[in-house]
């Protein structure tokens, strides 16, 4: 057996001195290895549907790993050795975008199902006007001790015009921002789309929306308007293919300007004013390709009706099966004068008025059907709404709001 020399032993300690150095310094408490911290901060956003509609619907987390090298001393490695979870406050509430564009494009990603699932759907009254609104005193009856768990209000108000007296009761601080409108021109549809967008946005359980003019009164109570829109899956809107002045109408911005995307057996007409289901209100806020025809100025003004056009247009070619080709809004048109229907004075309101509006029968589409839809004949659904109304008729309709008008 060979005896180590000198040489092999100094070897054989070199190779053992790093072991030597890492078991004698063991001490937990010291140790100066890496450590790594785990930072993980939860933001909650509630209260406030106008954020990002994705974000609004659950809590966003963000984690951070961060990775030290070196440690300035004992103390700080052991505060470090452990995960921390950190509140933060939600930010304020931001407010919707104020172009059109980035308001649709943020609209458009909004569910299309009214939530919370299991909660109480709401219906939006969205308001269009250029005054004061003249029979604020009577929607402030009709919403009287109704829960706001079951409606919501929205006004476009156009800002050229003055509002005095100001909106105030179920109508303060629920003016949208709004943007000039004027006849014959896309922009009384782009106020409807934006009215649209923002209520898509401020309350994900909005799940009908019905579109009302300053001149528009309830019909009846409403508990009444709530049963019926609450249980319709399908939307209110009248869709007539077959119409007087149809061309000229589809032609107002010029022979071929609808051209590919709208053809004329395409074009429908139907009054301004509907009630749309919250999937159908997402397909308006979505539209581009429609709408970058419909938005056109017009060549010819006095066949310029965009905003009787482009909704049953839309509608109509997306989705047919998913409309009740009807409006609840009654109106008159005997005798109608420069596109406006009749306007019924005060000397003529009065429980016989509105028991002849609630009892007529709304017209649906062109011949009773909807496409195949024969069950469109056998329906009677009640007008929900009337217009036009003078703004003297406040005294009478005030007079019998209880005891007729929602009184059911």
């Amino acid at each position: 057996m060979l005896s180590p020399t000198p040489f092999s032993l100094i070897c054989a300690l070199l190779l053992c001195l790093p072991l030597a150095i890492v078991f004698t310094i063991t001490s937990p408490a010291s140790s100066t290895t890496a450590t790594t911290t785990t930072t993980t901060t939860v933001i909650t956003i509630s209260g406030d549907v106008t954020q990002n509609p994705e974000t609004l619907l659950s809590t966003t987390l963000f984690s951070t790993g961060i990775h030290h090298r070196k440690m300035k001393n004992r103390s700080s490695i052991s505060s470090t050795s452990r995960n921390t979870t950190t509140s933060i406050s939600p930010p304020p509430p931001a407010r919707p975008p104020e172009d059109d564009e980035s308001l649709f494009r943020l609209a458009s990603r909004v569910n299309s199902r009214p939530l919370p699932r299991r909660g109480p759907k709401k219906l939006a009254f969205m308001f269009l006007t250029n005054t004061p609104l003249p029979f604020a005193p009577l929607w402030e009856v009709y919403f009287n001790d109704t829960p706001k768990t079951l409606y919501t209000v929205y006004v476009h108000a156009d800002p050229n015009f003055p509002y005095d007296p100001p909106f105030s009761g179920v109508f303060a601080h629920r003016v949208i921002h709004s943007k000039p409108t004027e006849r014959y021109s896309p922009s009384l549809t782009s106020a409807a789309r934006r009215l649209l967008a923002h209520a898509l946005l401020d309350d994900p359980s909005n799940a009908m929306f019905a579109l009302l003019s300053p001149s528009c009164i309830p019909l009846h109570s409403f508990n009444f308007t709530y049963r019926t829109l609450s249980e319709s899956k399908k939307s209110f809107i009248e869709i007539l293919e077959n119409e007087i002045g149809n061309y000229d109408r589809w032609a107002a911005r010029g022979p071929d300007a609808m051209l590919p995307d709208v053809r004329l057996e395409d074009f429908r007409i139907g009054s301004q004013f509907w009630v749309l289901t919250r999937k159908h209100a997402r397909f308006v806020v979505s539209d581009r390709r429609f709408w970058s025809k419909f938005s056109l100025p017009c060549v010819r003004i006095d066949t310029c009706y965009p905003e009787e056009n482009y909704f049953p247009t839309l509608l109509s070619m997306r989705d047919p099966r998913g409309c009740i080709p009807a409006t609840l809004t009654h109106v008159n048109w005997t005798g109608s004068f420069d596109g406006h229907p009749r306007m019924y004075e005060a000397f003529e309101v009065g429980p016989d008025l509105i028991e002849l509006m609630r009892n007529e029968r709304p017209r649906y589409g062109d011949d009773g059907t909807n496409g195949s839809d024969l069950s469109i004949f056998e329906r009677h659904d009640p007008f929900l709404f009337a217009r036009k109304f003078t703004p003297d008729a406040i005294q009478p309709l005030m007079s019998i709001a209880n005891d007729v008008l929602f009184k059911d």
